[in-house]
């Protein structure tokens, strides 16, 4: 069992030794007209073409290859707002177990829909906090074990493997900008970059409407949020990791909010300059770059896009040009 208070480079290449073979080793795309137009030399890491539609398999599947065999019987339970779910369910159909995802009301339909059609049994209790009750009360009466999508150290090592990936696919990098929600993706990169770069910085993003990490980081401990809301629902959880908060305490360099309306022109920008389909979450780390929230003028950049799972029929709505 992994260590959750000392996460290692070495745990994270150990996962990408394990999922390797299971996962896509996603492109990193450029745009030259963007690059020019807002004066940074902007690179896309493009986890929206990753299996399930985000990065959300690397941690998935890191920690499905721990569990014993007794925990496999017992099934799986976990929460979601859509792209940790179908990963969960496309996971554990694909390792033959049994799965159930507790997600709130508001969740997209089309992520609904997916995370069914992969095999997961599907609960829809309420708003988030109420979702997160319900999981813990599966967890309990039935005895299920579960899969938490973000206070896991096998979850975090297995997104680090992201940010191995990035920095063998581009040299002279300057800056990663990446999405904040629980904290898993941005702490796993921040630990597999800056152990071998400290030089290159590492900003996490968040909606204004679900700074539950920024609040953290500023109180010195995880804050729940009384009420969260935003466009960009896997950056929306009611509170920050406490792993993850720890992690990025040492590693990241600033964290910025972004309003909706910069995370809808972001998304304009990426599919009308590069033919990009992101979601909201996976487009407020590219939001804070064109808004010029943070200090990377004249740099060379790499905007982590976590994911691609628009629900279409919002797709108009979501659009800001």
């Amino acid at each position: 069992m992994m260590d959750s208070t000392n996460i290692t480079l070495s745990d994270i290449k150990t996962a990408q030794e394990r999922i390797s073979g299971h996962i896509h080793y996603t492109p990193i795309n450029s745009s030259v007209k963007l690059s020019e137009q807002f004066g940074v030399d902007l690179h896309f890491k493009c986890e929206n073409f990753q299996k399930t539609g985000s990065f959300k398999v690397r941690g998935v599947l890191n920690k499905l290859q721990e569990l014993t065999k007794e925990e496999h019987q017992n099934g799986l339970v976990s929460i979601s707002a859509g792209n940790h779910a179908q990963a969960m369910a496309w996971a554990a159909a694909k390792s033959g177990i049994g799965c159930t995802i507790v997600m709130p009301e508001t969740a997209s339909k089309t992520k609904i829909k997916a995370t069914q059609d992969y095999g997961a049994d599907v609960l829809l209790p309420g708003d988030v906090n109420a979702a997160f009750a319900k999981m813990l009360e599966i967890e309990s009466e039935e005895g299920k074990t579960l899969i938490h999508p973000f206070e896991d150290p096998m979850i975090i090592a297995g997104h680090g493997t992201v940010g191995l990936e990035v920095l063998e696919q581009l040299n002279n990098i300057d800056a990663v900008v990446i999405g904040v929600g629980g904290g898993a993706l941005s702490s796993g990169i921040a630990i597999a970059v800056k152990e071998q770069n400290p030089n290159i910085k590492i900003y996490g993003v968040e909606p204004e409407g679900a700074n539950a990490m920024q609040q953290s980081l500023k109180a010195g401990k995880p804050v729940r949020l009384e009420k969260v809301g935003s466009i960009a629902d896997g950056l929306a959880p009611p509170m920050a990791g406490e792993v993850p908060l720890g992690i990025l305490q040492k590693y990241m360099d600033d964290l910025v909010t972004v309003s909706e309306d910069e995370i809808r022109r972001a998304m304009y920008y990426l599919l009308t300059r590069t033919k990009l389909l992101v979601e909201p979450a996976g487009a407020a780390a590219t939001a804070a770059i064109i808004t010029q929230k943070l200090p990377v003028k004249g740099k060379r950049v790499v905007s982590i896009l976590s994911g691609g799972n628009v629900d279409l029929d919002e797709l108009g709505k979501l659009i800001l040009n």
